[in-house]
C-alpha cells in the first residue's frame, strides 16, 4: 500500500456542483411518499368515467387506471401498486388540483341541495308567507306555479299521507331556478 502525500486534496479540482448541499432522504420518507401516491391512485380508480376525463392524465396512466377499475381482489392491489409507481415519475400536482376541484364541486352541489331541501320544507310548512322570500332569492320564479305546487303538497300529501310527488315537484322547480 502506498502512502498518499499530505497535500493530495490539492489535486482534486474544485467543482461548484460538488459544493452544493446534498439532501438525504430517508427510506421511511420515500415509503411514505410512495404510499401517498398509491392512495392518490386509489382515489383516481374510484372516480367515474366522466370525472376521470376531467383529470389531466397521460394515455398510459389512464389505461392503467381503467384496467384497475375492471380488476378485482389481488390483481387490483398489484395494479394499484403499478399506478403508484407510474405516478412517481410524473408531476402529480395538476392531478391533485383537478381532483380537489372535483371534490369542491361535489361539496358545493351537496350544500346547494341541502339549502333547497330546507327551503322546500319551509315552503310547505309556512305556505304563502314564504313565497316573497323565495321570490327575493329567485326573481324569475313564477308565483302562481309555486303557490299551486305548495297547495298540492299541503292538502293532498300532508293530509292524506300520499307519496311525496308535490314535494319532489317543489324541489325540482327550486333546483331549476337555482
Amino acid at each position: 500500500m502506498t502512502k498518499q502525500p499530505d497535500n493530495w486534496l490539492d489535486d482534486v479540482p474544485d467543482n461548484e456542483e460538488e459544493d452544493e448541499e446534498i439532501i438525504w432522504v430517508s427510506k421511511s420518507e420515500i415509503k411514505r411518499d410512495a404510499e401517498e401516491l398509491k392512495r392518490l391512485g386509489g382515489e383516481l380508480v374510484e372516480l367515474g368515467k366522466n370525472s376521470l376525463e376531467k383529470i389531466p392524465l397521460d394515455k398510459n396512466l389512464r389505461a392503467a387506471i381503467e384496467l384497475a377499475q375492471k380488476i378485482k381482489k389481488e390483481g387490483r392491489r398489484r395494479q394499484m401498486q403499478l399506478i403508484g409507481k407510474m405516478l412517481r415519475s410524473r408531476d402529480e400536482r395538476p392531478i391533485r388540483t383537478a381532483l380537489d376541484k372535483l371534490r369542491n364541486r361535489y361539496n358545493q352541489q351537496a350544500a346547494l341541495f341541502h339549502k333547497l331541501e330546507v327551503l322546500r320544507d319551509r315552503l310547505v310548512e309556512q305556505g304563502d308567507d314564504m313565497i316573497p322570500e323565495v321570490l327575493n332569492l329567485y326573481p324569475n320564479a313564477d308565483r302562481q306555479q309555486l303557490r299551486a305546487i305548495i297547495r298540492n303538497a299541503q292538502k293532498k300529501e300532508k293530509a292524506t299521507n300520499k307519496s311525496p310527488k308535490a314535494y319532489r315537484q317543489i324541489f325540482k322547480y327550486l333546483r331549476e331556478l337555482a
